[in-house]
């Protein structure tokens, strides 16, 4: 109904204009050329109405032909760009399923929209899925020496240069990714994971961050140290913040026996005895001592702190039996046991004992049946791989995990039913 007013309402405004002009007086006379045209003035104005219309539209259509071209150009560009897209698009599903057309598909990608960063970076992409591992080495290189998109080319070549493990080359790329892109987190992780892998305890351990084995990295920081000060710094770190991690207290330990300091060396042992005894513990304590009377004397000063724990006893059943206090050495085996030890090791140490009070007897026999049995003696082993090694390592050879080396019983192998 609104509409039919508007229109009604137009239509009087038009017969009005109309009317108006059809009773304006007078008459017009226009001479051009010679020639002499006489109207009314109401045709007059018509006509001039008339010509200004047609001169509007020759006016649009000479500037549409003049535009033509550039119209054309504006159309093809548009045309190349859509299919530009499109050949990104099949590029990109091409890479995610896999499919060597993505190869196929970042060429037509580069002939439509040319060489910009993301046609080279799909084209490197696809000849590395290929395995053309030289074709996307040069799309990577091609990258890396553009100002707006070098950390892509970079991020690749570091890639390829960790897959063929050149580790010197991928720290060089890593340090001028860093320049290129600061403070990048997977760039970070990747510095990180590098100088684990190359050693580099003391890199790994300035850009590990909280989730990172800390301890593990300030030991082996300390391992690798040159300088004794600063060795003795990273030890002492390591060992303050796990005082039951043996290899922190070792390193600690041998760089303060190394600067003289023995007897802070053997504190230091001591208090991560009473923390958490290990056989390596006590190996530095009484590496020093010959006599077997005095490395017992020296062994009950390790372990008065923690004098009940089973590996208390067993080192000193050991020790007492390696110098003849049989006596001594059974009544520690038999606490060893009371305090729940059930080892391999505590049973071939009884059965030693046997042998050296009344030679090849049952209860000999019986201690190393009991020994085949026994728990496993534990060592040092990976806790994500399970690999066993004969010492601790702040990365799994196996596995190549850091900071996961631990000492406790071998995993078991679970035997066939039946």
């Amino acid at each position: 109904m609104r509409r039919v007013f508007w229109i009604l309402i137009v239509a009087a405004i038009v017969v009005a204009i109309a009317w108006w002009l059809a009773g304006l007086p007078g008459r017009v006379l226009v001479t051009v050329a010679g020639f002499t045209v006489e109207t009314a003035t109401p045709i007059a104005v018509l006509a001039s109405a008339i010509v200004l219309v047609v001169l509007l539209a020759l006016l649009r259509l000479f500037i549409a032909l003049v535009s033509l071209p550039r119209h054309w150009r504006n159309w093809r560009l548009r045309t190349r760009r859509a299919a530009g897209d499109e050949a990104i698009t099949r590029t990109l599903l091409a890479l995610a399923a896999a499919d060597p057309a993505a190869r196929r598909q970042a060429a037509r990608a580069r002939r439509l929209l040319g060489d910009t960063p993301q046609t080279l970076l799909l084209a490197a992409e696809a000849g590395r899925l290929s395995g053309s591992d030289a074709e996307a080495e040069g799309f990577y290189r091609r990258l890396a020496e553009r100002d707006d998109a070098a950390f892509l080319g970079l991020r690749g070549l570091f890639r390829q240069a960790i897959a063929r493990e050149d580790w010197d080359g991928a720290a060089e790329l890593a340090r001028r990714a860093e320049a290129a892109h600061p403070g990048a987190a997977w760039l970070r992780e990747e510095r990180t994971a590098l100088a684990v892998r190359t050693g580099d305890w003391t890199q790994a351990l300035a850009l590990a961050g909280p989730e990172a084995p800390r301890i593990a990295f300030e030991t082996a920081a300390a391992e690798a140290a040159t300088d004794p000060a600063q060795a003795i710094k990273l030890a002492k770190q390591a060992w303050q913040d796990n005082p039951a991690f043996a290899p922190a207290a070792l390193a600690y330990a041998r760089r303060l026996r190394d600067a003289g300091r023995e007897s802070r060396a053997l504190d230091v042992i001591r208090a991560s005895w009473k923390a958490q005894p290990h056989p390596d513990l006590a190996g530095f304590a009484l590496a020093p001592v010959i006599d077997p009377i005095a490395r017992v004397r020296e062994a009950g000063k390790l372990v008065a702190a923690n004098p009940d724990d089973a590996e208390s006893h067993l080192l000193l059943a050991r020790l007492s039996l390696d110098a003849n206090l049989t006596g001594e050495a059974r009544r520690h085996a038999e606490a060893a046991q009371r305090a729940g030890m059930n080892q391999k090791r505590l049973w071939l140490l009884i059965a030693d004992l046997e042998a050296a009070e009344h030679g090849d007897t049952e209860a000999g026999r019986d201690a190393l049946r009991h020994a085949a049995t026994a728990a496993p003696d534990p060592v040092w082993r990976c806790e994500v791989c399970g690999a066993v090694q004969a010492q601790w390592l702040p990365l799994c050879p196996a596995c190549h995990t850091p900071g996961r080396i631990s000492w406790g019983e071998p995993a078991r192998l679970a035997l066939p039913a039946g």
